[in-house]
């Protein structure tokens, strides 16, 4: 009488299993939006049930694995995406434990109750699944039997890495820009594509010896200009998806000649700015301009820098200006926790970050004006709570988001003078175009206030602005015809502008065909008159001799070289 009853008990068990790793299945594979992806991860699913079964020989067992693992990371998924309002990136399993963990812990109880509540049912199913279910191959041979097991495992393995591979048969899921696999709806490809993506590369370097021969001498601090007691403010301003539209052929109206973009008297250094990304990615220049480091030298997990490029950086300009005194604060336009930049900007060395939340602004949506606004409001707080100490000078970095796109709003909806602006143009480019004028009016409007707010004192101050990439319009900037040098038609897509201001003399900038955005913290400092450290005396000495270009530098053994030295003597990155 018992042996039916363990036969029906293991068979009850095994169809459990099959029920349960088919609702997984809809419940993470179906859910992504296109067929290709819901077959790549349902790919997946089975390639990781079959090395279960290979690893346990236990059929329930390895269905109850595979199924529970990727409906416990589709709730993570979830989770991250309500709460943090970011997506799961694989880096998330390091630095996001390492780093940040217990906080977010402490200010999101749900995720905890969640947390505890899966601890507690995971192990509790796949121990029932064991329990009721019997060893395959239990009557073969050892030696057989383990052959068999391992092969199988090894199989299943590789079927798991082609399926990951950008070139194999998913490539679809593959080929998409970094903004879609860190913004779409497809939560569980986005993850799986990201584990390749997100690896990390140092680029080429020299021998020690070599470096030690073309370095040494920024090996000590380069001393600044200014004495302590007067060093300047510093206001750095990133003008999202900002650009100077005058050199483009259609652009031919005074709304083209905007202030912002134009030299005056307090002007220091002001040019044509060389970005590493086009469209989106704004993270990757927030990263450049605040560490002196383009994200692509790193291969193609440099794109996902507020994630697993930010943790490692050991010095940076936020970092050199907190060792020579400053109070370094950021005001953001988003919450802290959209795409890890609160964490990110701690790590780059910020000490006081106010997100959309904290500065009671709805993220996303803010103005210029608004956003400029809450950077004087902050400021004047610091010295009412006695957050900046008599006389400290202050590092302000403000990130806008008005220029933001899509740039596709009803023509109707813009302000009259900006409505069909530009003719010549068909009607989806005009329509881009007229809404990103209107925009850059309203900014230019306010930079002119920021000015008048930072500029306009006696306090010595430093004011800097630049945009972090060209906007899209749905596509259509690559075919807009525009008038460049020769030698910049190759990037005409990578091309902004930048902006260095100072309310104190001071002798001219250098100027350069085309500045790196990764030699503009060199350049901040340079306007303030600030003493270098070895590293950013090392950048100074790249950008001269490799006239204002970093990846792009004619002298390939030089920025080898350069590489060896700051991450090899400086460690400037670990």
């Amino acid at each position: 009488m018992r042996q039916p009853f363990r036969l029906t008990r293991r068979r009850a068990t095994l169809v459990a299993a099959l029920l349960f790793f088919a609702a997984c299945a809809w419940l993470t594979a179906w859910r992504e939006p296109l067929p290709e992806q819901r077959g790549f991860v349902f790919a997946l699913m089975l390639c990781v049930a079959g090395a279960g079964l290979c690893a346990f020989a236990r059929a329930a067992f390895a269905l109850v694995l595979g199924g529970g693992l990727f409906l416990l990371l589709r709730a993570i998924t979830v989770m991250k995406q309500e709460y943090l309002e970011s997506p799961l990136m694989p880096a998330d399993f390091v630095y996001y434990v390492r780093s940040s963990l217990f906080e977010t812990l402490r200010r999101y109880p749900h995720i905890y109750s969640v947390g505890l509540a899966v601890a507690v049912a995971v192990p509790l199913l796949l121990w029932l699944a064991w329990r009721g279910s019997r060893p395959l191959f239990a009557h073969w041979r050892r030696w057989p039997r383990a052959a068999l097991r391992l092969g199988g495992f090894a199989v299943f393995a590789l079927a798991f890495w082609i399926c990951l591979l950008p070139s194999g048969p998913f490539a679809r899921v593959h080929a998409r820009d970094a903004w879609d696999k860190m913004s779409d709806d497809a939560v569980l490809t986005d993850f799986f594509v990201n584990l390749r993506d997100s690896s990390v590369h140092l680029p080429p370097m020299a021998d020690a010896a070599i470096a030690e021969r073309d370095w040494q001498a920024t090996a000590t601090a380069a001393p600044g200009g200014v004495p302590a007691a007067q060093y300047p403010d510093i206001v750095q301003v990133l003008e999202e998806s900002t650009f100077d539209p005058a050199p483009y052929a259609h652009c031919d109206v005074p709304a083209c000649h905007a202030a912002m973009f134009l030299p005056d008297a307090r002007t220091r250094g002001h040019g044509v700015l060389r970005t590493h990304t086009f469209g989106g990615g704004t993270w990757v220049s927030e990263f450049a301009s605040l560490t002196g480091l383009p994200q692509d030298i790193f291969g193609p997990g440099g794109m996902y820098a507020p994630y697993v490029l930010a943790p490692r950086m050991r010095d940076s300009l936020p970092l050199l200006l907190k060792r020579l005194g400053y109070l370094t604060v950021a005001v953001y336009p988003t919450h802290g926790d959209f795409l890890n930049g609160e964490d990110a900007y701690k790590a780059y060395g910020i000490d006081r970050f106010y997100g959309a939340g904290e500065l009671g602004l709805d993220d996303w949506e803010e103005t210029d004006a608004q956003m400029f606004a809450a950077a004087e409001r902050v400021y004047a707080e610091l010295d009412r709570s006695g957050a900046r100490k008599p006389g400290q000078p202050v590092f302000l970095v403000v990130l806008t988001i008005n220029e933001h796109g899509p740039h596709d709003d009803p023509m109707n909806t813009l302000p009259k003078p900006f409505q069909n602006l530009l003719h010549g143009l068909p009607a989806d480019a005009a329509l881009n175009f007229d809404t990103y004028l209107s925009r850059l009016h309203d900014s230019d409007v306010a930079m002119q206030g920021l000015e008048h707010a930072f500029l306009d004192r006696a306090r010595p101050t430093v004011l800097v602005h630049f945009g972090d990439h060209q906007p899209s319009f749905d596509s259509l900037m690559p075919t807009l015809r525009r008038e460049l040098p020769p030698a910049l038609a190759p990037y005409r897509d990578y091309l902004t502008y930048y902006m260095i201001k100072s309310n104190v003399p001071g002798p001219a900038l250098p100027a350069y065909p085309m500045l790196d955005i990764a030699y503009l913290p060199g350049l901040v400092l340079q306007a303030a008159g600030l003493p270098l450290d070895p590293y950013f005396a090392a950048q100074k000495a790249l950008r001269e001799r490799c006239d204002g270009r970093y990846d792009d530098c004619a002298d390939k053994a030089l920025l080898a070289s350069y590489h060896a030295w700051i991450f090899g003597r400086l460690h400037v990155f670990e």
